[in-house]
């Protein structure tokens, strides 16, 4: 082999390596950045999508809490209703969304066995109440808390709904922003279901 032939092939490889190096960097500088966005997206009050740990097809979490209005909303006592059990916060858009169409529902539904319970997220009352007042909404918002969050897997993203069976059993779980439609669609499946 003449030295002006071993010479391209050093050069040759030599690139393809740098080549290659370059391409694992930019993979690795994209997914760093991806993670630095979701911190920056999340921490700045936007949804992000996270999935918390399923709890369909197990009991949900009972729990006590006072509604704003002071009256005591007690999961195992609507054991023999369906419910739709949605956390949400004042700054989540997708949840605002959703929020008349539960309404909606609760008139359409209640009367077959059907409850809706918000939870919100935000750390403080005033704003949730001023949005519960805006929207006027007809079924009962409780205060979360992180305690209440981890009984649910971890509420990582809101909004995060779950629909609970009328044996207390969860059996649809929703992450995130979901188009109402098929959340309906589950619901009616439920409300059928005896």
């Amino acid at each position: 082999m003449s030295a002006a032939t071993s010479g391209n092939s050093t050069d040759r490889a030599s690139a393809e390596s740098g080549a290659t190096f370059r391409s694992r960097a930019w993979i690795s500088k994209s997914l760093i950045a991806g993670v630095v966005l979701g911190v920056c997206f999340a921490s700045a009050g936007f949804p992000v999508a996270i999935a918390a740990d399923t709890l369909v097809n197990r009991k949900a979490p009972e729990f006590v809490r006072k509604d704003l209005n002071g009256t005591s909303i007690d999961l195992k006592s609507l054991r023999g209703k369906v419910v739709l059990l949605d956390f949400w916060a004042t700054w989540c858009a997708p949840c605002l969304l959703e929020m008349p169409d539960f309404g909606a529902w609760q008139n359409r539904y209640g009367a077959r066995g059907f409850q809706v319970i918000g939870i919100s997220m935000d750390d403080e009352p005033a704003p949730v109440r001023r949005v519960v007042g805006k929207m006027k909404l007809n079924y009962p918002i409780a205060m979360g808390d992180a305690r209440l969050g981890s009984r649910y897997g971890g509420v990582l993203g809101l909004p995060l709904t779950y629909l609970i069976d009328r044996n207390g059993v969860v059996r649809a779980q929703f992450q995130g922003e979901t188009d109402v439609k098929t959340i309906e669609e589950q619901l009616k499946l439920i409300l059928d279901h005896r």
